[in-house]
């Protein structure tokens, strides 16, 4: 059973109604039973990196998570504010992440956007794969994803990096270390290429 992590930031409401769709057994909980329980986690995010990061510490979850993901070793999939909240430290904030992933949240350069709006990035982009990876199986890289951002994931280790997409420059957007997966963009309104990442997900 995947657990889509309700602490009380994310569309969680629409990752729901995906793995639906896909018959994949799923529960939206903040309960620490079902968490424990659960064989994986979906961890949203919306909004700003201290205020995710606030809101998570705040649901009393940080603790079990940490035992689950990175003493159990159980696989979980961030997602937005979600992904950033998965490395050390954000230019949003002064909060520390929870680390999973070495590396610090970025905001994107601006002077190297030449199009309007310049931030932040919003739209449907193209994606390009730096390593193979099971997650992007049946996706579609040239039709891309659904993006909405102005902050991007500098991994330390650049081998953490699946997938990267360019808005002004070459940006990382999708991030890995070992359990722990994490995309900028929004599979649960990306249509057939979101679903094929969760389906993906579910699969692992």
């Amino acid at each position: 059973m995947i657990a889509i992590v309700d602490y009380g930031s994310g569309n969680v409401a629409a990752i729901a109604d995906v793995f639906k769709r896909l018959k994949v057994p799923h529960k939206i909980t903040h309960d620490q039973v079902e968490l424990r329980a659960a064989d994986r986690y979906v961890l949203p995010g919306v909004g700003a990196f201290d205020t995710t990061m606030r809101t998570l510490m705040e649901s009393g979850l940080v603790g079990l998570l940490n035992d689950e993901v990175k003493g159990r070793g159980k696989k979980i999939m961030g997602v937005c504010v979600g992904m950033q909240i998965l490395g050390d430290s954000s230019d949003e904030g002064v909060l520390p992440g929870l680390g999973w992933i070495p590396g610090h949240i970025r905001r994107i350069n601006s002077e190297t956007i030449t199009g309007l709006p310049k931030l932040p990035h919003m739209g449907w982009n193209s994606v390009r794969l730096k390593s193979a990876s099971p997650m992007f199986e049946s996706v579609d890289l040239e039709r891309g994803f659904y993006f909405l951002h102005s902050y991007y994931f500098d991994a330390i280790d650049t081998a953490s990096v699946m997938a990267t997409v360019n808005y002004g420059s070459e940006l990382p957007c999708a991030v890995v270390s070992d359990n722990v997966f994490g995309f900028q963009f929004h599979p649960e309104k990306s249509h057939s290429n979101g679903v094929a990442v969760f389906r993906n997900f579910s699969l692992l």
